[in-house]
């Protein structure tokens, strides 16, 4: 079965579940996208790696299997997601050290989470697509919520009314605020809400 190569579309806050995150990733040819749900931590993960203007003052948990693989010469090929079962996903990180290929089992969050920092490849076959993929139109939003409520990975509980405000909070701040506020967020390894604060930049960009 032929593989098909994704790409990362975006990471959105998930309306299904509270406190998890909506990973989306999109066929490189064609209009289908595959949303997975994955913890906070995940998500922060990949979007720092994503987004080259926040640099964490510690490597997070990812970047420290970077490094260790590149001090032994480990390199992960490519991510497959190859599995979809019961609502969760199955993936594989396909690495090579000293001309040997290995293929070792991993959550698919942390799969990307390591694809981003490797620049490996991601794919997945026809069939899962057909089953879990969603066509969206070029200009609809990325807001992909239905049919996710069986991939949860992580429960995080969190109070809706000091989410609101907080974001209400950041709302009325200026841009150069904001950018302020970020870099302390980074500088004391609050990603969570580096994390928010990105966002609220990125709505006004």
């Amino acid at each position: 079965m032929s593989l098909i190569k994704l790409t990362i579309k975006g990471i959105s806050y998930s309306q299904t579940q509270s406190g998890a995150y909506a990973l989306v990733l999109s066929e490189m040819e064609g209009t289908r996208t595959l949303p997975i749900i994955i913890g906070a931590f995940e998500a922060q993960s990949i979007a720092i790696a994503l987004e080259k203007e926040i640099r964490p003052p510690r490597p997070l948990t990812h970047d420290l299997f970077k490094t260790f693989a590149d001090r032994f010469s480990i390199l992960i090929k490519q991510v497959i997601i190859h599995k979809l079962v019961d609502g969760v996903f199955y993936s594989s990180l396909i690495c090579e050290r000293e001309g040997v290929e290995e293929v070792i089992d991993t959550r698919t969050s942390d799969a990307i989470a390591l694809a981003v920092r490797f620049e490996a490849p991601i794919y997945t076959y026809e069939n899962i697509l057909d089953k879990a993929g969603i066509y969206l139109k070029m200009d609809e939003e990325l807001t992909i919520e239905e049919d996710l409520e069986s991939d949860e990975e992580d429960e995080i509980e969190f109070s809706l009314d000091e989410d609101e405000k907080e974001e209400d909070y950041y709302s009325h701040l200026s841009l150069e605020e904001l950018h302020e506020q970020l870099n302390e967020a980074v500088t004391n390894e609050n990603y969570e809400l580096a994390a928010k604060i990105r966002d609220e930049i990125s709505k006004r960009s």
